[in-house]
């Protein structure tokens, strides 16, 4: 009888051992789980809060100079709930498909890009558009896309 009681006390801690690794390995897997969804919660948030409308009028022939200089002008607001940076390496510009990289950047109605200030967004362009033609201009701020769509 005395040998049951052995066998029977070795596999008690034996079970023992293996549950409080389990739950060792549970808790630390846990622990990385809630760092990383409260690490992605926050940029989400910061996602959230960024926001921008085009406001620029495509029918009204102020997005492309075709008469002057041949320069594509955006104007963006900040309708988002905090204050977006006004730097032409902060938004990315796509010209019909295309990335521009001569792109400046002027904040309209104040010193800082703040929400409800207007930005404008000037592409300098190395050939003319297509005159008759369909364009789209997509602006992305903080993750944050817009697209215009205007004719020449």
């Amino acid at each position: 009888m005395a040998s049951v009681s052995t066998s029977h006390l070795i596999l008690f801690i034996a079970s023992l051992l293996i549950a409080a690794s389990v739950a060792g390995t549970f808790t630390q897997g846990v622990q990385r789980l809630s760092s990383a969804l409260g690490d992605r919660s926050v940029d989400v948030s910061s996602d959230i809060r960024s926001d921008i409308t085009l406001i620029s009028d495509p029918g009204s022939g102020a997005v492309y100079d075709d008469s002057g200089d041949g320069n594509v002008t955006v104007l963006a607001k900040n309708t988002g709930s905090r204050d977006l940076e006004a730097s032409s390496d902060q938004i990315e510009v796509l010209l019909n498909g295309r990335y521009q990289t001569n792109v400046s950047v002027t904040v309209v109605d104040g010193s800082a890009w703040t929400v409800g200030n207007v930005l404008r967004i000037t592409i300098r362009l190395d050939q003319p558009l297509d005159t008759g033609s369909d364009h789209r201009v997509k602006i992305i701020v903080n993750g944050d896309e817009e697209v215009l769509q205007f004719r020449t």
